[in-house]
């Protein structure tokens, strides 16, 4: 590619709303894997520097594994900067620390994702996919499976897990919707006294949940149970750490299911005959997980900052230049996955970077497989299959890969559910 004018722009997040934009992730991983982007002003939101964008599979697994070069606190993890008043707030969070901040930190709370709670709420997962799908045949064979099923899924199965009480359930999707669709013009953003948006990241944006954490953490205390918010409120967590991880699960935990499960499904509509692979048993809820993923990955990027400079696939990066990886191009790059747009349930190995990979991998993963292995199974189990009735909407955004409208006919089962 001669000059910037010829590097595909994968920044714009208007872009997304039709889908991942795999040709031009194709010709970057082909021509320029580390290719600098332009950062105009869009959508009411200012101009940045700019970025290096890395779209294949062995430079995005590089930059997530290294986190001496290529930091995650020194300007955060999204890709617009923030207020530099901010920045030491939003440090505060695991997800924007580096080693060996981040690893104490990690460590202290992952003793709360232990494999045994998190199986039991497999059978209480399993019960609400089940409910929610038989509400949603209840308005007919066409239904919008977003709005019918798989955001109440995601969003009841993480407030059980963290133990906030039903009557509080909306609150903590208002919470995730405001910082989540803040680049969608469907969510108006919220403006400051010059008709600037406001980072919904921010102290000020924050302070509602913030309070609402502390307030369950001290009701916790007092009325402990099995649930994580029990156990992040006996541990050394200091009261700002404690309430920047209730941020992270609250905004992570749930929208990354909220994501991943209409992206699966989307991907088993637009190929009917992995589709059927699925409903005949033909390949495994694991591989098929997996593969899932792969091709509709929740989160589409995640940035990081240079501490020096240095070298990545022959582009000279620079002490603090911004470098951000695209986990949907690495998922299909050629290298690693052999005819990467074609969805294969069955395919092993399976080397996906959609929970990230390095010390920030993804610390939910297992409870995150675990959802969308009962969704899809209750998925099957209740109908003959599906079909689109009208194009999805998806989210307006460069960092979550959402589904925000899914309609689709659920088939009537030939006999008894399995």
């Amino acid at each position: 590619m001669g000059d910037a004018s010829d590097v595909p722009d994968v920044f714009d997040p208007r872009i997304y709303a039709e889908g991942i934009p795999h040709d031009r992730f194709r010709a970057l991983r082909d021509l320029a894997p580390v290719a600098w982007q332009e950062e105009p002003e869009i959508l009411g939101w200012p101009a940045g520097p700019g970025f290096w964008a890395v779209t294949r599979h062995a430079d995005v697994t590089r930059v997530l594994k290294d986190a001496g070069t290529y930091s995650s606190c020194l300007g955060a993890t999204q890709i617009r900067d923030p207020d530099p008043a901010d920045l030491p707030f939003i440090r505060r969070m695991m997800l924007n620390q580096d080693p060996p901040d981040h690893g104490r930190l990690r460590r202290l709370v992952s003793g709360a994702f232990t494999p045994g709670r998190i199986e039991r709420f497999a059978v209480t997962a399993r019960g609400r996919a089940r409910s929610l799908l038989d509400a949603a045949r209840a308005d007919g064979d066409r239904t919008d499976l977003v709005r019918t099923v798989t955001d109440d899924y995601a969003l009841l199965n993480l407030t059980d897990l963290l133990g906030v009480p039903a009557s509080d359930r909306g609150l903590l999707h208002a919470w995730t919707e405001r910082v989540i669709a803040y680049q969608d013009p469907d969510q108006p953003p919220v403006l400051d006294a010059r008709g600037r948006p406001v980072n919904p990241r921010s102290p000020a944006m924050l302070a509602e949940m913030f309070a609402y954490a502390q307030e369950l953490a001290a009701h916790k205390r007092a009325h402990p149970a099995d649930d994580i918010m029990t156990s992040l409120a006996t541990t050394e967590l200091a009261d700002a750490e404690l309430e920047m991880f209730f941020f992270l699960l609250t905004v992570a935990g749930n929208d990354t299911v909220r994501a991943a499960a209409p992206g699966g499904l989307l991907a088993l509509t637009r190929h009917p005959d992995e589709q059927r692979r699925w409903w005949d048993g033909q390949v495994s809820a694991a591989t098929t997980v997996d593969e899932l993923l792969r091709v509709h990955p929740p989160v589409l990027s995640f940035r990081r900052t240079a501490t020096r400079d240095t070298a990545l696939a022959g582009r000279a990066i620079r002490r603090g230049d911004k470098v951000v990886v695209f986990h949907a191009s690495a998922n299909h790059d050629e290298r690693v996955f052999p005819d990467p747009r074609r969805l294969d349930l069955g395919r092993a190995p399976n080397p996906h970077v959609s929970f990230g990979d390095g010390p920030h991998v993804c610390l939910g993963a297992h409870f995150a497989r675990l959802q969308l292995h009962v969704l899809y199974e209750e998925v099957r189990a209740s109908c003959a299959g599906m079909e689109l009735t009208g194009p999805p909407r998806r989210l307006v955004s460069n960092f979550i890969n959402g589904v925000t409208s899914l309609p689709v006919r659920l088939r009537e089962p030939s006999g008894p559910p399995a």
